[in-house]
């Protein structure tokens, strides 16, 4: 879980608008990570869009401008087990809930991109497209993105036979083959229906095991 120790005062308390995005709902491992950002109407970020318009090299540098202007904001996870434990719409909710209980600073609304809010005990509104509609929500999604992108570069370095840089576990062509061949590490999410099936029925043998 990340988080900035943020400073609040002098800010008003109606500013203290908090949006929330997860990324990684569609991959076939690694967490679901969910961020909450309050944005400072005093130190405003220019370009602030769905992290999906965006760039890598854009989300990069506006992560960064985040993590520098925002009021506060956190990152946080739901596991790859708690995914499979829970299923993937409860534990996305779950790593919403631990991104707002992280904040240093309490906000007087939440406001969550989709159609469902989690349980967190203070006023929350779902809005759907609001990735692309509210700027906090926007930055939600970009650090929420950034993260999980730099969770699937560090699984790459350790696995690179699974080429999870380039398609960040999500369910390609490439990926399937490569799982068929290299067989399932303990990061996948086992409750999915291509990673199930191929655990269900794996092939006769894997590079593994032939190596």
């Amino acid at each position: 879980m990340l988080t900035n120790p943020a400073n609040p005062n002098g800010i008003a308390a109606e500013s203290k608008i908090c949006g929330v995005d997860e990324a990684g709902r569609g991959p076939l491992c690694g967490s679901v990570v969910a961020a909450a950002v309050i944005l400072n109407p005093e130190n405003p970020i220019d370009g602030l869009a769905d992290s999906k318009k965006l760039t890598a090299r854009a989300r990069e540098r506006l992560a960064k401008l985040i993590r520098e202007r925002a009021l506060a904001w956190s990152v946080a996870e739901a596991t790859s087990e708690e995914i499979d434990r829970l299923n993937i719409l409860q534990a996305s909710l779950l790593a919403m809930q631990r991104a707002v209980a992280a904040l240093a600073v309490t906000p007087t609304e939440v406001l969550v991109d989709g159609n469902r809010c989690p349980a967190i005990g203070l006023p929350v509104r779902a809005i759907v497209g609001g990735d692309a509609l509210e700027p906090a929500i926007s930055a939600a999604s970009i650090l929420a993105k950034t993260a999980r992108d730099a969770q699937m570069f560090e699984l790459d370095r350790i696995h690179p036979q699974l080429g999870l840089a380039r398609h960040k576990g999500y369910p390609t062509a490439a990926h399937l083959e490569a799982l068929r061949q290299h067989g399932v590490a303990d990061f996948y999410r086992k409750s999915f229906a291509p990673v199930r099936r191929l655990l269900a029925h794996p092939p006769l043998w894997t590079d593994s095991e032939t190596a």
